[in-house]
């Protein structure tokens, strides 16, 4: 009910320009991320979606907006100082998931079940254009990419995921990593730009290092 409320009351904004400055400005102070205190307060709670158990560290900071969606699953928590931001796309945890301290997460992101987000790690589904040297890039569009985190994954501190990319199930990403491009199921990967250095064989069910061919 009110997800198609909220559904047809962002199109009916986005057919004005007029329409789209006021509710803008009622959502959050000019050139700010952070909504106003009535919308944390009194709009967010009814349209986001937080399931049981799950749990948001009191000093977390929530850039969350109503006209996208964010969800937080069974048992679930997000540390302190992490900070959440939806305002170019949904944001989906699953559930007995963990995101450690510090952790930055901008949509479109999508985390799945028992996930492990070590500290100040960096999601950003959202990217800058550059291309136009006559703009200041922060007045040139930004585009947006999803980002997906299978279930089972661990990341380790510091790693920083870019736009677009997939990590597969049970991958470990280890700590400082920057993933430029899809990470195997089953697999570790080091390094910037992330490379796999072990994969798990079903077969000797043992983790091997990949074969490289010169």
């Amino acid at each position: 009910m009110i997800a198609n409320i909220m559904s047809h009351l962002k199109q009916w904004v986005k057919s004005s320009e007029w329409l789209k400055s006021w509710a803008g400005f009622l959502l959050a102070p000019k050139n700010q991320a952070r909504p106003r205190w009535w919308i944390k307060t009194f709009v967010n709670p009814m349209v986001h979606q937080r399931g049981k158990n799950a749990l948001i560290r009191p000093q977390t900071r929530m850039d969350l907006m109503p006209y996208n969606p964010f969800s937080l699953g069974d048992d679930s928590t997000i540390e302190d100082f992490a900070t959440l931001n939806n305002g170019v796309g949904a944001i989906h945890i699953g559930k007995r998931t963990r995101i450690g301290i510090g952790c930055v997460l901008i949509g479109p992101v999508t985390i799945g079940n028992d996930v492990m987000l070590a500290q100040n790690i960096v999601l950003s589904g959202l990217n800058h254009s550059y291309e136009d040297i006559n703009l200041p890039i922060s007045q040139q569009p930004c585009t947006t990419a999803q980002i997906t985190v299978e279930d089972e994954v661990w990341i380790g501190a510091n790693a920083v995921l870019t736009a677009g990319v997939r990590i597969g199930k049970h991958a470990v990403v280890a700590a400082g990593c920057v993933v430029t491009k899809d990470v195997p199921p089953y697999s570790i990967v080091v390094g910037n730009p992330a490379r796999v250095i072990k994969q798990y064989n079903a077969q000797t069910k043992a983790w091997e290092r990949p074969i490289v061919y010169s």
